[in-house]
């Protein structure tokens, strides 16, 4: 799971007064990372075995990094994995998206981002262009399929699916699910920087503020470029500043966004976007897209999605830091 770059403040209050909701505060680890949830509830709902169900149910289905997990087993050549939920809605998500995308985001970049280093294999030594052509054979949505009987039918066996970019941001839309069916309405959830409001912040009688984690911050003290208010939507972002690997024999250095088309774990144009979208899974995914694809063919692929906003940080051809941003990200950010 990657490391993105949002930061939102969280702290455990609690509403005064008779009729008012509580204010209710969680913390754990989940997929790979940690999680704060806030939510008001009237009856002071304790939702923490339904999140640890949640969390369970999703790792079951599309965690590459337990063995006996569907996607584990798929990855391992069965053909007989009747799938879940999860992983039909996942895939269906991941095969519409790589359409709009034109190839860009593409799950099934297992066999590269394990030969990077970026997945749950050993790297490989060396990537020159003829391992790299024996590599791109088993990539392309389009060498999978989702059959009438629930299973994956691959045109080769060593395609190997990563979820990745995409199963963290449906986890915490199956999490917000989980809370409304409960009668919890006014909810943010926040999972390895990744965003889901709903509702206002009933504390402030005003939709959730997050913040866009600034390019130059360090580890140990983030800053805050942005804040924008969420209300009844996602954000996630992704950026390679920090998530790359030094190969320590050639010296080389691998960014974590691979580019399906070429295969190369190359730094594009964009250094990091931070992207607000109707669902978690749909920020998230659009969020590794527009990394790959670079700032020309991000902004036209924006163009098309009318309910999706982006900020974009980007190196010009002089090498200068630059910042995109879609009209309406323009008109949500605070002064």
């Amino acid at each position: 799971m990657r490391c993105l770059l949002v930061i939102t403040t969280l702290f455990l209050l609690f509403s005064c007064g008779e009729n008012s909701p509580e204010k209710i505060y969680m913390e754990g680890k989940a997929f790979g990372t940690t999680y704060h949830i806030q939510y008001f509830s009237q009856e002071g709902f304790d939702a923490q075995e339904g999140i640890d169900s949640v969390v369970e149910a999703v790792n079951h289905s599309v965690s590459t990094y337990i063995p006996n997990s569907d996607i584990s087993k798929i990855n391992r050549g069965d053909s007989t994995v009747v799938i879940d939920q999860t992983f039909r809605e996942v895939f269906v998500l991941s095969e519409k998206i790589h359409k709009q995308t034109q190839g860009y985001f593409d799950p099934t970049i297992g066999v590269l981002r394990n030969a990077y280093g970026f997945g749950d294999a050993k790297p490989l030594q060396e990537i020159d262009s003829t391992t790299l052509d024996s590599l791109m054979q088993f990539v392309g949505f389009d060498k999978v399929t989702l059959t009438s009987e629930n299973t994956i039918q691959k045109t080769h066996p060593q395609i190997y699916f990563d979820f990745n970019a995409i199963a963290k941001g449906y986890g915490i839309d199956l999490l917000g699910s989980y809370l409304e069916k409960n009668q919890i309405t006014n909810y943010l959830i926040e999972l390895g920087g990744e965003i889901l409001a709903k509702g206002i912040n009933v504390e402030k009688q005003k939709p959730w503020v997050v913040g866009i984690e600034s390019v130059n911050s360090e580890i140990n003290n983030r800053n805050v470029a942005e804040t924008v208010p969420l209300k009844n939507e996602a954000m996630a972002s992704s950026g390679n500043y920090r998530k790359f690997r030094i190969d320590s024999l050639t010296g080389k250095k691998y960014v974590h966004t691979i580019n399906p088309i070429t295969g190369k774990a190359q730094q594009s144009n964009v250094t990091s976007a931070t992207v607000i979208a109707p669902t978690c899974a749909e920020a998230d995914a659009y969020a590794t897209s527009f990394m790959a694809l670079g700032l020309e063919k991000a902004k036209k692929l924006l163009q098309t999605l009318p309910k999706v906003e982006a900020y974009l940080t980007y190196t010009d051809s002089l090498n200068q830091h630059k910042e995109y941003l879609t009209e309406g990200m323009k008109a949500r950010i605070q002064d």
